[in-house]
């Protein structure tokens, strides 16, 4: 039998790579959004939020990406 991942840990790693820049950007922008609710200096801190959640999906998306591809080439 060859080491090869069964399907649905195939289809759980695709489902991170689509989930965690929904949840990065989300998560940043609603933290924002109540930041400026409490400071009361809005849009600043959701516009920072939205592109510390976007910087952050994409640095995690590669990551993942780049691990991937790492393991591609070794054989797993």
């Amino acid at each position: 039998m060859v080491d090869e991942p069964s399907r649905w840990q195939a289809l759980g790693g695709l489902a991170t790579v689509g989930i965690t820049p929904v949840v990065a950007i989300a998560g940043a922008t609603i933290g924002g959004y109540f930041l400026d609710r409490w400071l009361g200096t809005n849009p600043l801190f959701t516009l920072i939020g939205l592109g510390v959640g976007i910087a952050t999906g994409v640095r995690e998306f590669l990551r993942t990406m780049k691990r991937w591809q790492s393991e591609e080439r070794n054989g797993r």
